[in-house]
């Protein structure tokens, strides 16, 4: 029993691409936009095959127009103006609604991935046993924000291009094929016939380009994995720092936070350095290509011009389409570093949303506390045993019931863990034995140790924080104000602000107490809420709780004597006795 608890979930085995985009598909599928995300997509590939057909037509324009340069047309030639100027008009329009559509699409797209990931992140608990859960439940906020936007957008510019791609290439193929189709090439006196000559040529550059860019970029997954991990260490230590000025500043610590956002930085700039050195190897490879696709074309086309198959307005057309279905199946390489900033983002996101579904508390190893629902107006503990870092810590009072009205104090003896008795309570940590029955159907208010957790919002909100502020008179908050010390606050109920910033420590305390006058709650359990009060102030807040004659308290503190004059029954939190006795045993050694 004496064995440290662990507290850190395994790494969730890793999945290949086409299972996490599996898993987010099935997500979009069950979001309230599914219906508008589909109809987007519907009608961006419409408007894709729309302009696949236009550029279809605006390749069979090169032969006239080029033949009538070549013969010095000039009638023919502004005729060719004219019907290029059509079809560029009907490009332009179609260009424009898939800009659109693609803007639209990846508004919708991220409202579905966030809406998703954020209702499953505050599901009860789940937030607090994701943070608990190791390297996975790191910056949370960044996987939600960042990583989604990043996602989306380059989830619709990808898909759009691949989709254009695939079109591009399947209307160009049968050009370069009708083209080619009777292409032949002599040596060893006779000729040798290679119908589909351009297309094949086409698909061999492409596929040798892709095959090398793979293999030059495939580290620069990891490397923008890496990188973003590291950014978020960094954000997360300047939001840190930002939150907490008062106390660096007295303490003359800005040093050593300069210090260590520079260890943070410096891990952002290794890993950004490692990305830039992906990109420059793959930019060999890229605007190598690229750099050859200027002449190849033409190259490739050159011997149906030289043998007479085709004429020159013809070599143009079989370059044009040529470099079209050329274009198009280099996708792989022209775009290959986003895929790999898509595929490190696809893995962030991917890996959050199935922590987030997976029973974060099942794969914790040890026994569990039952939680059950006993008879209204009662709280009962039955054989508590709490699993600490040093072992078990348990109640001296093995079955202990508190009725609604009564106040019990427990005490937490030297090397006892006050505050995970308090989430065991509360079912943020469940790792132990024993039975704890809830009272049917009453409500139960929380309070932790520090000061109270403070929305941003009105000050009404922040009384009535988890409930409607609708549901209390205005007298009511100004009653609950008053009978804390606090009714200077009284005119700014209706206000907005960071309260947290604008009140005193003291009185951010005080507002949590009013926060339980004024709901009322059936029972109260708290966290060494008394001892940063001076006493004065806790002599109110005494007297306050006092008059909840209706309300159970439970506080887990420490004593004292205005506390002793509220508590009507004290048990006390001790070590169990083979915790106690290992841990005796490793004093000796």
């Amino acid at each position: 029993m004496s064995e440290r608890p662990e507290t850190r979930v395994e790494p969730l085995p890793k999945t290949g691409v086409f299972r996490q985009v599996g898993e987010l598909l099935g997500a979009l599928r069950a979001s309230p936009v599914a219906k508008t995300l589909l109809g987007l997509v519907g009608a961006i590939v419409v408007v894709v095959a729309l302009t696949a057909y236009g550029q279809i037509e605006l390749n069979s324009w090169n032969k006239p127009f080029y033949d009538a340069i070549s013969r010095r047309d000039l009638n023919e030639f502004v005729v060719q103006v004219g019907v290029f100027a059509i079809i560029a008009g009907v490009l332009l329009v179609l260009n424009v609604a898939q800009r659109w559509l693609g803007e639209t699409l990846q508004l919708k797209l991220r409202e579905a991935v966030v809406n998703d990931l954020v209702g499953r992140w505050l599901q009860p608990r789940r937030a607090f046993w994701l943070q608990a859960s190791g390297p996975m439940g790191a910056h949370p906020d960044q996987r939600m924000h960042d990583d989604t936007l990043k996602l989306c957008d380059l989830s619709v510019n990808l898909g759009v291009g691949l989709l254009q791609a695939a079109m591009l290439f399947g209307s160009f193929a049968s050009v370069l094929w009708v083209l080619s189709k009777d292409f032949s090439l002599f040596f060893d006196g006779k000729d040798h016939v290679l119908p589909g000559f351009m297309l094949w040529a086409a698909i061999a550059y492409a596929v040798a380009g892709s095959l090398v860019t793979y293999w030059v970029g495939n580290g620069l997954i990891s490397r923008n994995a890496e990188r973003y991990a590291r950014e978020g260490e960094l954000r997360f230590s300047l939001t840190r720092i930002n939150e907490h000025l008062d106390g660096i500043s007295l303490a003359g610590g800005e040093g050593d936070e300069k210090r260590r956002v520079a260890m943070h930085f410096g891990d952002v700039l290794r890993a950004t350095s490692r990305v830039v050195m992906g990109l420059t190897n793959l930019t060999w490879v890229t605007a190598g290509f690229g750099w050859v696709t200027i002449i190849a074309p033409t190259l490739v086309a050159s011997p149906l011009y030289f043998s007479g198959k085709v004429s020159f307005g013809g070599l143009m057309m079989a370059a044009a389409a040529f470099t079209q279905a050329q274009s198009s199946l280099r996708w792989f390489v022209d775009n290959f570093s986003i895929i790999a900033d898509w595929r490190a983002t696809l893995l962030r996101v991917s890996d959050l949303r199935r922590m987030l579904a997976a029973d974060l508390e099942a794969q914790q190893a040890g026994g569990r506390i039952a939680y059950e629902e006993g008879e209204a107006g009662a709280l009962a503990i039955e054989a508590l045993e709490v699993r600490s870092w040093t072992g078990y810590d348990q109640l001296d009072a093995p079955a202990l019931v508190v009725r609604r009205g009564q106040c019990l104090l427990i005490l937490g003896t030297p090397g006892t863990e006050k505050t995970l008795l308090f989430r065991a309570l509360a079912g943020l940590w469940p790792w132990g034995s024993g039975t704890v029955r809830r009272p049917a159907g009453e409500t139960i208010h929380y309070m932790p140790r520090g000061t109270p957790y403070i929305p941003r919002g009105t000050l009404s909100e922040v009384l009535s924080y988890a409930t409607e502020p609708a549901n209390y008179p205005r007298e009511a908050m100004v009653a609950a104000l008053a009978s804390v010390g606090l009714q200077r606050l009284e005119p700014s109920l209706n206000k907005t602000g960071r309260w947290e910033s604008e009140l005193s420590m003291d009185e951010q305390l005080r507002l949590g107490f009013a926060r339980v006058v004024l709901q009322a709650p059936a029972w109260l359990v708290m966290d060494e809420a008394f001892s940063a009060f001076d006493d004065d102030s806790l002599e109110l807040i005494i007297g306050v709780l006092g008059e909840l004659t209706n309300t159970g308290i439970v506080h887990i503190g420490s004593p004292g004597e205005a506390r002793d004059r509220l508590f009507t029954q004290v048990v006390h939190l001790v070590k169990a006795p083979d915790a106690a006795d290992a841990m005796s045993g490793e004093q000796r050694a």
